[in-house]
């Protein structure tokens, strides 16, 4: 189920008050269950993309296929922006989920991108979803920001051919001018991530399975993806 809303929509709050009492529900049958140890997080999967690529549709299909909520770009930057979600959020965490998202905030803080108001909260956001349930990640470092011991992580690309036909079609721009947009923002991200992560916007590392959509249907990809998932045996041990 895709989240296709922003923080203006009234449907965004009973999005997030039914993933609460998703959460709430979830966190009983721990309780009731004991298990050896909790998990730093709950199984994510992460979606990344070249400029220009339709992701959107993989991780809606994935989201679907696995019952898992999808967060993307939209959903994360208005909790991001609105202290009443991010609070509801926060107010659903017993103290072992508060140390923890501490602990982690606190492993984050070296790094410059947190000294921004606005990415420091992204990161709050996301270490909390994460925490709280199973989720598919759309965009925004998700990848990055998320235990690495944790989670599934997709890279989808496409040749730049056919990724400036896709961003002028969906922008209703000139090709010439996509071309000029699409490479400018991939400048821009390959800057920001080699400054405060080290790491190359497309550095197959990053990883667990790139899949060239040309090559694929959203329909294989989400194949794809959710066979090599369950070859690493889902959530990582």
């Amino acid at each position: 189920m895709a989240i296709k809303l922003t923080s203006a929509d009234p449907a965004l709050s009973r999005l997030v008050e039914k993933q609460m009492r998703n959460w709430e529900l979830a966190r009983s049958q721990r309780i009731s269950t004991p298990t050896p140890k909790r998990e730093e997080v709950e199984d994510f999967l992460c979606v990344s993309r070249m400029v220009g690529v339709d992701d959107r549709k993989v991780a809606t299909l994935v989201g679907e296929r696995l019952g898992w909520p999808v967060f993307d770009r939209e959903i994360l930057e208005a909790m991001a922006g609105d202290d009443d979600f991010r609070r509801q959020i926060y107010s659903s965490m017993d103290q072992r989920d508060l140390s923890w998202w501490e602990e982690a905030l606190r492993s984050l803080m070296d790094r410059d991108f947190v000294r921004n108001d606005y990415f420091h909260r992204l990161c709050e956001a996301l270490l909390s979803l994460a925490r709280q349930g199973n989720s598919v990640f759309l965009g925004r470092a998700a990848d990055l920001v998320l235990p690495r011991s944790r989670g599934f992580r997709v890279r989808l690309v496409a040749p730049l051919v056919a990724r400036t036909e896709h961003y002028a079609a969906g922008m209703g721009l000139t090709p010439e001018n996509a071309r000029t947009e699409v490479a400018r923002i991939e400048k821009e991200r390959a800057e920001f991530l080699q400054r405060h992560f080290g790491v190359g916007a497309n550095d197959p590392l990053r990883y667990d399975i790139t899949i060239n959509l040309e090559r694929f249907s959203h329909e294989q990809a989400v194949d794809l993806i959710l066979q090599a998932r369950e070859m690493l045996g889902g959530a990582r041990d």
